[in-house]
């Protein structure tokens, strides 16, 4: 059994920051502060967060949308995670919807979603800003 997670959050950044701070590796480990491998070439693999999270990039739509296939081990069924963009005022509204999460996985990756992946991202830029 799985179960899915929706999630909406304001980051105080342009979509095209945002969506460089999710796409580019050098970005990505700048707010997580760990390696990454990423690459927008639809089928390429990544692995971010020294490889806690790692997939397949199955589409990007450039300051819009990321869809990636999250593998989860061998013995278990992958997941979507689809990443949406959009502009609001001087902010960035991300919805994360991610489908097909293994019921033992989902309580930490909720967590993850909020505190690691949301909350860092959110923390980055709002450091970002105050540094301006």
């Amino acid at each position: 059994m799985t179960k899915d997670i929706k999630l909406t959050r304001t980051i105080k950044a342009t979509p095209e920051e945002v969506y460089i701070a999710l796409t580019n590796p050098f970005s990505i480990e700048l707010w997580t502060g760990e390696p990454a491998v990423m690459s927008t070439e639809v089928g390429s693999e990544f692995s971010i967060l020294d490889g806690e999270i790692s997939g397949l990039n199955m589409e990007f739509k450039e300051n819009e949308l990321i869809k990636q296939l999250w593998y989860f081990g061998e013995d278990v069924e992958n997941s979507i995670v689809t990443i949406a963009l959009e502009p609001e005022k001087n902010h960035t509204k991300v919805f994360i919807e991610h489908k097909n999460i293994p019921l033992e996985a989902y309580e930490n990756m909720l967590e993850g979603w909020k505190e690691y992946y949301l909350g860092a991202l959110k923390t980055f830029f709002e450091l970002k800003d105050s540094e301006d």
